[in-house]
């Protein structure tokens, strides 16, 4: 059987060391040409998947010996999800960020009306360290091997640090440092916990560190919720979830559009996942036991994202917070524990992942322009750049689900399935979608509307070009297709999740009945 999984993960890594010998143009067309082979191979790979048949593509070669750790890919309905998701976003992001470094362009923008300090590397770097994301976050999702996991979830960190920290604002250096380190405490929790499954897996037999093997393990249950802590406290901070989010407003602040579209649009998905794969997965009775303090920090991540998004004035900052609020939500429907909500939750992943891909490049198109973060700053842009206007109009709908676009289905999904099992929580969950539109529309109103003020006529002088809008347009085109027909997707997404449920040992509620026999 021909490696799909391997040549895909593998391809972007090589494209990302090919481009340190590779100059000038050469160096973008380069990266684009490697991320549009990559999506051509994900979409071959998705066409040959069938919907229920388990564990696909399956790639399985002994790595470590001693430690039982293998080099083992494979991909199920949910892998499916965000590997497509990253495979869309990649060759987009590389063709808004096209012009990024070119001479006549300023460098990025700090939060006032001047640009920040000028790119410490130049632009085949950057495009490398996308790429790197790329491979990193695609060997993530198709792991099926806990050290392997484990590895990569480490290694990511490095192209992420220098993407922060080479091209950002002026705080930079501060922002890289503090996601970094938030990033090695939660991977140095996790390793505790992954000796820990080596040390029982070994004690069983023969030390293993693949998902098959170790989901069979007896664990103790004291054990077993020591070892879901570590993990899940990972995860967390991947997310990420409130209090472990801090880092998330920071790095998104100074980071240019291109590197924050792969950060939370793509890198942060890595958290939410794991949280199925392994939490729920390895550790299935410690899941549920952790269920009453997790939903209640997913649904205060929900609230506190969005109170705080209202009140951002910083463009890149505000996306950051409403992000936190949406994956408040992801968390909320897995661990809901109803196929419903989960389903919604993976089918989130994908739809946040488009979304925010859209409004932080329309945003960081505008923000090139105007040369300023700063939502009031703007004013009267949508009289000089309709286009633009339609497009930022168009990611924020999306982002606050508007009802037809992709985001809705997902989000409602998530609220009717944690209704079923936990109707309070759901409740006031569902005032987000409120905030939601107060956080959206006032953004739009504030830096779209009114009259055109001096600064925006002086410097805000062309409409989106053809480039800029040939990486929306796909989004676009996904966020209304997915919104009006996203049976496929759900369709690919649910026996996984159903095969995890059964996994945990939790089913769905039953309808409520009364005596008299209505309903």
């Amino acid at each position: 059987m021909f490696p799909w999984l391997s040549v895909l993960a593998l391809l972007p890594l090589v494209g990302a060391a090919a481009l340190i010998v590779v100059k000038g143009a050469a160096a973008k067309w380069l990266a684009l040409v490697v991320s549009v082979i990559a999506f051509v191979i994900s979409v071959i790979v998705a066409v040959q998947f069938r919907p229920g048949g388990g564990m696909q593509f399956v790639e399985q070669l002994s790595w470590i010996r001693p430690l039982g750790a293998y080099y083992a890919l494979g991909l199920d309905g949910i892998g499916l999800t965000l590997m497509l998701l990253v495979t869309i976003v990649t060759p987009l992001v590389i063709i808004a960020s096209w012009r990024d470094f070119d001479a006549d362009r300023p460098a990025w923008i700090t939060s006032g009306d001047k640009s920040g300090p000028p790119p410490k590397y130049d632009e085949r770097v950057f495009f490398a360290l996308v790429l790197a994301v790329e491979g990193c976050s695609l060997y993530l999702f198709l792991a099926t091997d806990v050290f392997l996991f484990y590895v990569f979830f480490e290694v990511i960190l490095v192209p992420m640090y220098f993407l922060i920290g080479g091209f950002g604002g002026v705080r930079r250096s501060y922002a890289a440092v503090k996601f970094l380190l938030y990033g090695l405490l939660g991977g140095f929790v996790m390793l505790a916990s992954v000796i820990g499954l080596y040390v029982l897996s070994a004690q069983a037999g023969q030390p293993s560190y693949l998902l098959g093997d170790l989901s069979q393990l007896d664990i103790a249950t004291g054990t077993g919720r020591w070892l879901f802590v570590g993990f899940m406290f990972a995860f967390a901070i991947k997310a990420p979830m409130v209090p472990l989010h801090t880092w998330l407003p920071d790095a998104a602040e100074e980071s240019n559009p291109g590197g924050a579209t792969m950060m939370v649009g793509v890198m942060d998905k890595i958290g939410t996942f794991a949280m199925i794969r392994f939490c729920l997965g390895l550790f299935p009775e410690a899941s549920v036991w952790a269920t009453p303090v997790v939903l209640v920090l997913a649904v205060i991540s929900i609230l506190y994202g969005a109170i705080l998004a209202i009140g951002s004035r910083d463009l890149m900052r505000l996306i950051a917070y409403i992000s936190i609020s949406h994956f408040g939500f992801i968390v909320l429907g897995i661990f809901a524990f109803t196929s419903q909500a989960m389903v919604g939750s993976t089918f989130y992943m994908l739809n946040h992942g488009l979304s925010t891909a859209a409004l932080y490049l329309v945003v960081g198109y505008f923000i090139k322009r105007r040369g300023s973060r700063d939502v009031y700053a703007f004013g009267g842009v949508q009289k000089i750049a309709p286009v633009g206007a339609a497009f930022f109009l168009f990611a924020g709908m999306a982002t606050l689900s508007l009802p037809g676009l992709s985001n809705f289905v997902s989000e409602f999904m998530v609220l009717a399935g944690t209704f079923s099992r936990y109707p309070t929580l759901a409740v006031v969950s569902t005032l987000a979608i409120v905030l939601a539109a107060l956080y959206v529309l006032l953004m739009y109103r504030r830096s779209m509307t009114g009259p055109v003020t001096p600064d925006v006529e002086r410097t805000v002088t062309d409409d989106v070009n053809g480039r800029e809008r040939l990486a929306l347009a796909p989004l676009v085109i996904l966020i209304l297709v997915l919104g009006l027909y996203p049976k496929p997707m759900l369709d690919a997404i649910e026996p996984t999740v159903q095969a995890t449920m059964q996994h945990v040992g939790v089913s769905d509620p039953q309808p409520w009945v009364s005596a008299e026999g209505g309903r």
